[in-house]
């Protein structure tokens, strides 16, 4: 009789942990998410379409590393040999950040990112960041057509497209070749966007776990994760002021505008990095700066911060434009009254 209980108990734990290894089997590991798995990985697994920046796998000549490195450096090694740089003038990285720049990657606010840069120790740049490029759908939006015409109309649904753009436009240098542009893109998506990106709430984890074990709930939890991000980067151009004198008319706090002077002025004009126009701390840079800053011409900060500038005839450098949601109005009037502060 014990022998029988024995192996009747036998075949019972057989029979319940080949059930559990069964339920195991259906669920797949695909279907777990973890906070540093790719936002585009888990809305593929929800049943999104894939974007049209997806890489082509046949352009075996491409890599993330070429493109890391064409991205940084402006130029990369190929079969032993290098292409020439790019741009003469400019890297991806002049006017992009790598990293995440915005605290909460659902508003475009100037302010919490450029605290969230200084903080982090990243420059605060006209062009968005490229970090979760890949994520976005939309490229070029808002203004920019006032500025490019009809080439925003390629590149506004189109990565490939908007970086060719960006390569022959704004950083005033060559037409990527095939293996170049494919293997930038392939680094950008090294780049996208991580689920501990998102501003996700304990009750949205939560929500997110249980629901991805749902079929019929997959589609809207796709809508709830991209809720979480902005689908393309707004861009407002704005005039500088009229009164030049009068400014914005607001009172400007002089310790924000030196973060505005210390992690984005800087970037390019200290040692000319990218400017022709040199800035550092020297009280002399502040009284030129401060002189200027009322004047109705281009050389006011307000014109050239608003407007930006335009290569001249044997020199392609040039300053790109602040939009509304690069740089607010409260923060240029923060600029000049820590210019005036250190002018006096």
């Amino acid at each position: 009789m014990k022998k029988i209980i024995w192996i009747t108990s036998i075949i019972a734990t057989i029979v319940i942990l080949a059930s559990y290894t069964v339920s195991e089997r259906h669920q797949p590991d695909e279907m777990t998410i973890e906070k540093s798995t790719p936002v585009q990985q888990i809305l593929k697994q929800l049943g999104e379409e894939d974007p049209n920046h997806v890489l082509n796998k046949s352009m075996n000549k491409a890599s993330a590393a070429i493109g890391e490195a064409l991205f940084t450096k402006g130029f990369a090694k190929k079969e032993g040999g290098k292409r020439g740089i790019q741009s003469k003038h400019f890297v991806c990285t002049s006017c992009h950040n790598v990293e995440k720049e915005d605290p909460d990657l659902r508003y475009a606010d100037p302010q919490a990112r450029l605290e969230y840069a200084a903080e982090n120790k990243i420059p605060f740049l006209q062009g968005t960041t490229m970090y979760g490029i890949v994520d976005r759908r939309g490229f070029y939006d808002g203004d920019y057509y006032l500025k490019y015409g009809e080439n925003v109309k390629k590149a506004n649904n189109d990565l490939r497209e908007a970086i060719q753009l960006c390569a022959i436009e704004c950083a005033q240098g060559k037409e990527l070749e095939d293996w170049e542009l494919e293997s930038i893109l392939a680094y950008l998506w090294t780049i996208g966007l991580k689920m501990e990106d998102l501003s996700l709430s304990e009750s949205d984890w939560k929500r997110i776990q249980s629901d991805i074990k749902n079929a019929k709930k997959h589609k809207e939890l796709a809508t709830f994760i991209k809720s979480f991000y902005l689908k393309a980067s707004p861009a407002t151009f704005l005039k500088p002021p009229k009164d030049r004198v009068t400014g914005y008319n607001m009172k400007g706090n002089p310790k924000n505008g030196k973060l505005v002077y210390d992690v984005s002025c800087k970037h390019c004009h200290e040692d000319t990095r990218y400017s022709f126009f040199n800035l550092d701390d020297n009280p002399a840079t502040f009284k030129h700066l401060d002189k200027n800053f009322s004047k109705n011409n281009r050389y006011s900060s307000y014109f050239l911060i608003r407007d930006g500038t335009y290569p001249y005839y044997g020199k392609r450098a040039y300053m790109p434009r602040y939009t509304k949601e690069k740089l607010s109005d409260q923060q240029i009037e923060d600029l000049r009254a820590y210019v005036e502060q250190m002018a006096r």
